[in-house]
């Protein structure tokens, strides 16, 4: 699963053969400029998704709940996923969460929208976690990613995600329940894996967390290709001939005679 924004990354992924992509809140530092993902609004999210799913229309696609989309009531969740399914298209939303979302995980299924869930740590809420760190070191913690786990599943998701937990507790957590577990930042014991396309493209050059593994690096292609530019520019030697129209010689006499 790779996390992406727009219609041609998104066309890219599908012809890649990438199994699912997910339209994440992630979108609000990526995208954005957000310090967190918190500030991202639902319809940023639908306008994200329907590009998405205009560039990639074979893939499965996924989209978040934002921040304060779901976690009012079981009715507000229903009404924003069903937003995203009706406007976007997308086969499923996601929403973070365990034991403490699991009626919402229910009540969106019970209407017939997929739901994958998201566990371990959670971006929207990292404030009152301690952070971005990884979760899940302690027995108590550990216990209760388990208690999650199962909860998420028994509320009726079809996946879940694991962010940033020890590898020995996600073997266990996939080992514990039915549903496929997707990770980041949590080991190869997970059933598949997820990455924001940006930073496995190594788009940002300064972040380096310990999971991600950069299988390019384009912000110094990038940056190198907008310098090279801006320099033909300065130079005249952009545009070349080979990138101008002309007019033809009747036309240039005619425009000469009436001048």
């Amino acid at each position: 699963m790779l996390a992406l924004y727009d219609a041609i990354m998104a066309r890219l992924a599908e012809a890649a053969g990438i199994d699912l992509i997910l339209v994440g809140d992630s979108v609000g530092t990526v995208m954005y400029g957000f310090d967190s993902t918190a500030p991202v609004t639902l319809d940023q999210i639908v306008s994200h998704a329907i590009a998405v799913r205009r560039g990639a229309p074979k893939t499965h696609i996924v989209a978040d709940l934002p921040f304060m989309t779901y976690q009012v009531s079981d009715e507000q969740a229903v009404s924003s996923a069903g937003r995203l399914v009706k406007e976007a298209a997308v086969d499923a939303i996601k929403l973070e969460g365990g034991v403490a979302m699991a009626s919402r995980i229910e009540a969106i299924t019970r209407i017939g929208i997929p739901v994958m869930g998201h566990i371990g740590l959670l971006p929207q809420t990292a404030a009152v976690q301690g952070g971005y760190r990884v979760h899940g070191r302690d027995i108590v913690s550990a216990r209760q990613m388990l208690d999650d786990a199962k909860a998420v599943e028994a509320a009726g998701a079809y996946a879940v995600v694991l962010e940033l937990v020890p590898q020995e507790l996600a073997e266990r957590v996939t080992a514990s329940i039915g549903i496929p577990t997707i990770g980041i930042g949590a080991g190869s014991g997970c059933d598949g894996q997820v990455l924001v396309s940006s930073d496995l493209l190594g788009m940002e050059a300064g972040f380096n967390p310990r999971f991600l593994k950069k299988y390019a690096n384009l912000a110094e292609t990038i940056t190198e290709a907008f310098s090279a530019y801006a320099s033909d520019v300065r130079a005249g030697a952009y545009p070349g001939p080979e990138h101008v129209t002309h007019l033809s010689d009747e036309t240039i006499a005619a425009l000469e005679d009436r001048t």
